[in-house]
């Protein structure tokens, strides 16, 4: 991938550039899924560690599990889920913008004091298009954008995945990035352009 490329990645609509990865080992835990799913999902997880070269941990000191993934039918399930409320004060509100748009996912991320991703909140409201979704193909693209912070354009015109010989994987060049973003040379967290040049040259690199 080209520093364009990559920058394109990390490049908000409103024009900033803001990357960050993970700073603390992951605490996954699911909701709503059944064990047959459930295992499709933290298999997704486990590859992408392996590829990152980033820590899993049965749970996070401060918070229990870092990493939370809901499946559910209707946004209106969320606030039944006990003390979601004191994770995401901004629930309510939060919650009538994405009935009102009808959303059918939306992720949340939390930040260390050195910008590293602390949290993050998925959720996915199960409608007819997700529901249609492969469960490894929906849990492998979820888990990719989970993994670092990508613009909130990213992704909206080619997917993270591709199919090979008739199997999903994730494409070769996000891949490379995703190892590339955790190599401990480079920062948690970058808000300025140039960080995009750093990581093109670590994936030069390693190639």
């Amino acid at each position: 991938m080209q520093a364009d490329d990559i920058e394109a990645l990390f490049t908000r609509e409103s024009g900033a550039y803001y990357f960050a990865r993970w700073g603390r080992p992951i605490a996954p835990i699911v909701f709503g899924v059944t064990d047959e799913t459930l295992a499709v999902v933290k298999g997704a997880l486990e590859a992408v560690m392996v590829l990152s070269g980033h820590k899993m941990a049965e749970t996070d000191p401060e918070l229990g599990s870092n990493l939370m993934i809901f499946f559910f039918r209707e946004w209106d399930e969320l606030p039944q889920v006990p003390d979601l409320d004191r994770l995401i004060p901004e629930l309510g509100p939060l919650l009538d913008k994405l009935k009102a748009a009808d959303a059918n996912q939306y992720r949340i991320f939390h930040f260390d004091p050195d910008g590293a991703i602390k949290a993050c909140f998925v959720f996915l409201r199960m409608d007819a298009e997700l529901s249609a979704v492969p469960a490894e193909t929906l849990a492998l693209t979820q888990i990719v954008q989970s993994t670092l912070l990508w613009s909130d354009t990213a992704f909206r015109t080619t997917s993270p995945l591709a199919v090979l010989g008739g199997k999903t994987i994730l494409r070769p060049e996000i891949s490379a990035l995703i190892r590339a973003a955790y190599d401990p040379v480079l920062p948690a967290c970058a808000q300025d352009p140039s960080h995009a040049l750093r990581l093109a040259a670590r994936i030069g690199q390693m190639q």
